[in-house]
């Protein structure tokens, strides 16, 4: 037989065999990926959704602004007595050990399978994918920056070892997804700072005006969302982690389920539905876009809940304090550098009590958004102080909202492209977010409340009466409004 055919013909043959092996390899994902999601579906449902259970699980996507909720809503709602050990440390909780009432990490859903299920509520907030994007990047970048201070890697490396082992707080190294992705930008940094060096004649210039593409001192944008990392934490990770897939999962099939969706992207819709149906089972879903209004909502269909909860319960005994005290160094959510004099370190502390502790029979939503303004005042200011900070260190990048109007078209499309996911799930919580604002409305006008106000009684009179419901009446006009004018904005 001739040579060439022979050739063709093995071709054909191995083609036809790896065609198979594909064919098989993509039936075997798609129904170990069905498989999870059956049974995911199956263990989720959640009969009395609006109802505050036992526990309360904030699943914080990060990026998302959770730090305020945390620090100035369940901070001042739960004693720390009532925090269940381990939150933000090191993501491996053991309910066994000691009854608590509030779980507040960024680990993802799958952490629900330690938890008592029927006795455990869920909150998250979630952010346009797009600006997560953003934000992760800078974030990664900004904390990796403070490490500068060093001469070069090894050093940062033993001086960090040595500070974390004397301190009892948490780095943000212990933390997911930051104990992966600032290493990572740590090591990129001062690689690029060391080959500044030597090709240095003297002069600091860079070779663009784009901070988020002056090779010469940080990875480019365009290098991070192409890096296999980013493909495997940031890409679509509010999906993933609210499906509870991350790397940093509970669920021993979570990486066979990943590795399968990453490969055929279709397989991405199964992973969808499941995420959408944890949105629609959890107590409150918050967006980050609508802070102000989310923090409102946030106080009054949550934290009335909790206050109501504490009163009935009272836990540990009368006089208990609700604490309103400011964080003095740090951010539990890793967010924010958590020390002033060791810019590694990143230790996480403890607030403690001081002279204006609110009792805690005594809090109503009033007084709780009252400390949440002076709290996040307080917390932004922190923020930036320590963003400039770093951002010093890697000059004269300087990343700002204007500056990410800079970033070219191209490079936007890719990270839709590789945010499909979670770009469709965004969407999907503003439609939950919207009818959350609908309720809340119809909540203040329940109908027996104001008919028993507007009967005469001889210490109540119409007018009284009237002026009180006015700013009901306003507030019902502000909520209906924006619920409206939410669901024609124009999508993503």
């Amino acid at each position: 037989m001739d040579p060439i055919l022979k050739c063709a013909i093995l071709l054909i043959i191995l083609g036809l065999v790896g065609n198979a092996f594909s064919i098989n390899d993509y039936e075997h994902c798609e129904n170990v990926v069905k498989k999870w999601a059956s049974t995911s579906l199956k263990h989720g449902r959640n009969v009395d959704k609006h109802t505050l259970k036992d526990l309360l699980f904030f699943l914080h996507v990060p990026r998302t602004g959770g730090r305020t909720y945390f620090y100035c809503f369940l901070k001042k709602l739960y004693l720390s007595s009532l925090e269940c050990p381990r939150s933000y440390d090191k993501l491996r909780f053991d309910p066994s050990k000691e009854k608590c009432r509030l779980l507040v990490t960024h680990d993802d859903y799958s952490i629900t399978s330690k938890l008592p299920r029927d006795r455990t509520s869920v909150v998250t907030i979630l952010r346009n994918p797009i600006d997560r994007v953003f934000s992760t990047y800078e974030f990664s970048v900004e904390v990796a920056a403070r490490f500068l201070v060093h001469p070069n890697l090894t050093s940062a490396k033993l001086m960090t070892g040595r500070l974390r082992s004397k301190s009892k707080g948490v780095s943000t190294l212990d933390i997911w997804p930051w104990k992966y992705l600032v290493p990572w930008m740590r090591e990129d940094l001062f690689a690029r700072r060391d080959a500044r060096k030597a090709r240095s004649t003297g002069t600091n210039e860079v070779s663009s005006n784009d901070p988020y593409n002056m090779k010469d001192v940080a990875m480019p944008l365009l290098n991070y969302i192409n890096d296999p990392i980013a493909h495997e934490i940031v890409h679509n990770g509010a999906t993933f982690q609210i499906a509870g897939l991350t790397n940093n999962s509970y669920l021993p099939e979570s990486h066979e389920v990943r590795h399968c969706v990453d490969k055929y992207n279709n397989l991405g819709d199964y992973v969808l539905q499941v995420a959408k149906k944890r949105l629609d089972n959890m107590l409150y879903v918050g967006l980050t876009e609508d802070h102000r209004e989310s923090a409102t909502m946030f106080a009054n269909v949550v934290g009335q809940q909790v206050i109501s909860q504490m009163a009935n319960s009272n836990p540990i005994g009368q006089g208990a304090t609700v604490n309103r005290s400011e964080p003095s160094s740090s951010l539990s959510d890793s967010e924010l550098d958590q020390n002033t004099n060791s810019d590694e370190k990143g230790n996480e502390t403890t607030p403690s009590s001081d002279d204006n502790d609110v009792k805690q029979e005594s809090m109503t939503v009033g007084k709780l958004m009252d400390t949440y303004e002076v709290c996040i005042s307080s917390l932004r200011k922190t923020q930036a102080r320590r963003r400039i900070a770093s951002l010093k260190r890697i000059s004269p990048a300087n990343f700002t909202k204007e500056a990410r109007l800079q970033v070219p078209q191209v490079v936007l499309q890719q990270i839709q492209s590789l945010n499909k996911l979670d770009l469709e799930l965004y969407e999907y919580a503003r439609g939950i977010y919207a009818k959350q604002h609908k309720q809340a409305a119809e909540s203040l006008f329940d109908t027996e409340t104001l008919g028993n106000i507007f009967v005469y009684s001889g210490s109540i009179k119409l007018w009284d009466a009237c002026l009180w419901t006015t700013p009901f009446v306003l507030l019902f006009i502000f909520l209906f409004v924006n619920a409206k004018r939410r669901t024609l904005k124009v999508k993503i």
